[in-house]
């Protein structure tokens, strides 16, 4: 189910100069064309639990991808912005629900197991991600139209994602045993006074920046990362392969995440991980030929791969707020990164140049390692590993 969602939206984003070039857009217009798809994202977050009570996990990820899938190929076939722009709104609904659902049954498929599997579902959708950017950029060397490339790719993993969810069932005689426990004890909804809920916000923001700048590492690897490395002279099918070495560098440092939290520390590792963020952007930013670019985008990947789940679990110990509404609070607000990322760079690029613009990654790698530092606790234990586990598993 996570790789599925991974690979269905991921094999359009090599095509992006194609469809730039296609449609005559500018750094700055085309910014604000790829934000379609968060926004449509950040309308209909709120909607998807409701959804998911009344149709069901399961059938909510195997419809809802049936329907991204379709989304996502009437973009292949758009010969109109406006058709292109209003496809990529109605696949960002559908996939805020979509992710919402193989999370809630990721939870319930770990509890059933008795053992930690969230955050290598997550691992493997970032390789999902990474599939699809290859399956796009070969689709793209071989000269094969992005219609034909996005029905067959939707026709193909819709179905692959059908018969996961069936697969993921688990068996009806334990599933209403499973519940999902809290790890710490929150504020009870309506007790909390104003002073405190005014401190839990001072706490939050912080937290919320944190993972805004661990989700612009995907953001830049989605929508620039092609058009950069092109622009540093590597063909098509080279540069393509951009933001599958951004998201494979990511799964390895997912899949390294909890034993690396075991032994350092959440604090130090997400410190370090915004420093390799902003690491990665400079080299980037400097690199004369385009395979130094290549190693920047693997170095920030990696860098990005704990933040969100830092940034979660510290928002699930926040105290002064109802119960989950510190993490409920940081994945609505986090969305709204996806829609200021691109646009910023889109304007900067035009009034300099793309390459100055991938300055951007560089403050938000240096910006994430001051909060981590000043904001997440200092304490190693397998418990706060096992929290970030769970509670940060909502963002690609």
């Amino acid at each position: 189910m996570f790789f599925t969602n991974g690979v269905l939206f991921s094999a359009l984003l090599p095509r992006y100069p194609e469809i730039k070039a296609a449609f005559g857009l500018t750094n700055s217009q085309f910014g604000l064309l790829v934000i379609a798809f968060p926004v449509g994202a950040l309308v209909a977050a709120a909607f998807g639990g409701r959804v998911i009570r009344r149709v069901g996990a399961l059938r909510t990820n195997g419809y809802g991808s049936i329907v991204l899938a379709a989304a996502l190929g009437v973009a292949g076939f758009s010969h109109s912005v406006w058709l292109f722009a209003a496809a990529l709104v109605v696949a960002g609904a559908v996939d805020s629900v979509v992710d919402a659902a193989q999370n809630v049954q990721g939870v319930v498929a770990e509890q059933w197991r008795g053992r930690s599997v969230m955050n290598s579902f997550h691992a493997l959708w970032s390789v999902g991600a990474a599939t699809g950017g290859v399956i796009g950029a070969a689709a793209a060397a071989a000269n094969v139209a992005p219609s034909t490339q996005m029905l067959v790719n939707g026709i193909v993993w819709a179905v692959v994602a059908v018969l996961a969810c069936r697969l993921a069932a688990v068996p009806a005689e334990v599933r209403g045993t499973l519940r999902v426990e809290a790890d710490h004890h929150g504020v009870p909804a309506g007790t909390a006074d104003r002073s405190a809920r005014r401190h839990a916000w001072r706490l939050l923001l912080p937290l919320v920046v944190l993972a805004i700048c661990g989700t612009l590492v995907e953001d830049v690897a989605n929508n620039w990362a092609v058009l950069f490395l092109g622009d540093a002279g590597a063909s098509t099918a080279i540069a393509g392969l951009g933001l599958t070495v951004a998201l494979g560098a990511q799964f390895i440092g997912r899949l390294l995440g909890d034993p690396m939290t075991d032994r350092w520390g959440r604090e130090g590792v997400a410190r370090a991980g915004g420093l390799l963020i902003g690491g990665g952007a400079l080299l980037i930013v400097t690199s004369p030929v385009y395979p130094l670019a290549f190693a920047g985008f693997a170095i920030a990947g990696f860098g990005c791969a704990t933040l969100v789940p830092a940034a979660f679990a510290a928002a699930g110990r926040i105290s002064g707020l109802p119960e989950g509404t510190g993490i409920a609070i940081l994945g609505w607000l986090m969305r709204i990164g996806f829609l200021i990322t691109s646009p910023i760079i889109g304007w900067l690029s035009d009034l300099t140049s793309l390459r100055t613009a991938m300055l951007v990654p560089v403050v938000a790698g240096l910006l994430a390692a001051l909060i981590a530092h000043t904001q997440l606790p200092k304490r190693t234990s397998r418990q706060d590993t096992a929290e970030a586990t769970r509670t940060g598993a909502t963002v690609d």
